[in-house]
């Protein structure tokens, strides 16, 4: 490329109209200030062409990006912030580089890759792209090579390096590592909620349960509950005392979504002896059959008068008790689906992906 005293003396004279030795000059659309032309020194009629395709609108961009001007268009079907990351990393081992990042995401159609390419022809640009579908990747390659924009994919190698190590092909759907996250961030909340609700706790705060967890002691309310809450749920439990009315929240919450946990009375039997022998408790009024058959006789009678489902969980595991529970759960309303805590996570307007156990 020509010094930089040559670009500035074939930019002034680009700008005179009397000087001769001028040929034909036009300003093609995206020029930055220069003009394409074709230059004859006076006297000895050598062309300057080369020189003067430096003022030209192709090489006004190679002059911006000979000084490190450059604008870097990070394009994801997602958020792209962590394609942007990635690029600031690397944009750290280039000192003293002038450029601009500019991130395009939700990027999931033709049209919107077209608007980013006709943008970033514009000026001079790289592309650096995370779309994980294919037939956007070779969309947006197809148009940065029609445009003269240089390009690059960080996605696509890595996701067909995966395919042949893994013998599996990639879904290809935009935005799952997100709704991940946000389903994570669900879970989270859940189990927070579980232990804030766990043996009857907070029960004026009952109505944000979507699933309540009843039932005498030992049935094992609380392991099930928490793997519900594993798995995304807003569980609950209170247990279910002859001698203590049971609190108007669980009285008046929707019965279909209600569960007496039931074990027989010989397990259960065998499960408060255990207990009592380890916390060194009395036996007497707990751990006998005929308090065993007291408590189930009750939970049984309530779970007839307020319509609430009811589960043995005799001789199965805490897997099994849930799975069987979600079945039965009917569908939540749409009004009932609270808000997130998280900013992210109520901007999604989903529930959990992982519901089944």
């Amino acid at each position: 490329m020509p010094p930089r005293h040559w670009i500035a003396e074939l930019h002034r004279r680009s700008q005179s109209s009397t000087r001769p030795g001028r040929a034909a000059t036009h300003r093609p659309p995206g020029s930055v200030g220069c003009v394409y032309h074709s230059w004859v020194w006076p006297g000895d009629g050598r062309p300057l062409a080369r020189q003067a395709v430096v003022c030209g609108w192709r090489s006004s961009f190679e002059l911006l990006r000979s000084a490190g001007m450059l604008t870097i268009f990070v394009v994801s079907d997602a958020t792209g912030k962590t394609a942007e990351r990635v690029v600031r990393s690397a944009l750290v081992q280039f000192e003293g580089a002038e450029t601009t990042i500019v991130r395009r995401g939700g990027i999931r159609s033709p049209d919107q890759i077209a608007e980013v390419v006709t943008e970033a022809a514009a000026r001079p640009s790289l592309i650096l792209h995370t779309l994980v579908a294919d037939d956007l990747r070779r969309c947006i390659l197809g148009l940065s090579r029609q445009h003269g924009v240089d390009s690059m994919d960080l996605m696509g190698p890595i996701l067909d390096r995966l395919a042949t190590n893994l013998h599996r092909t990639p879904r290809e759907m935009p935005g799952l590592f997100k709704q991940r996250g946000e389903a994570r961030l669900r879970e989270v909340e859940a189990v927070e909620f579980a232990f804030r609700h766990d043996d009857g706790q907070r029960v004026e705060d009952l109505a944000r349960a979507e699933v309540v967890l009843v039932g005498a002691s030992r049935t094992m309310k609380t392991p099930t509950m928490l793997y519900l809450a594993y798995r995304g749920w807003f569980a609950a439990n209170i247990p279910l005392l002859p001698d203590i009315p049971i609190p108007e929240p669980l009285r008046v919450f929707p019965s279909a979504r209600v569960f007496c946990l039931l074990q027989t009375p010989n397990r259960l039997l065998e499960l408060r002896h255990a207990r009592a022998s380890y916390l060194e408790l009395p036996e007497e009024g707990y751990a006998t059959l005929a308090s065993v058959r007291r408590d189930l006789s009750y939970t049984q009678h309530l779970a007839r008068e307020l319509g609430w489902h009811t589960v043995d969980a005799t001789g199965k595991s805490v897997e099994e008790v849930a799975q069987e529970i979600v079945t039965l759960l009917p569908p939540l309303p749409v009004a009932n689906l609270r808000p997130a805590t998280s900013k992210a996570a109520g901007r999604a307007g989903v529930r959990r992906s992982r519901r089944s156990p």
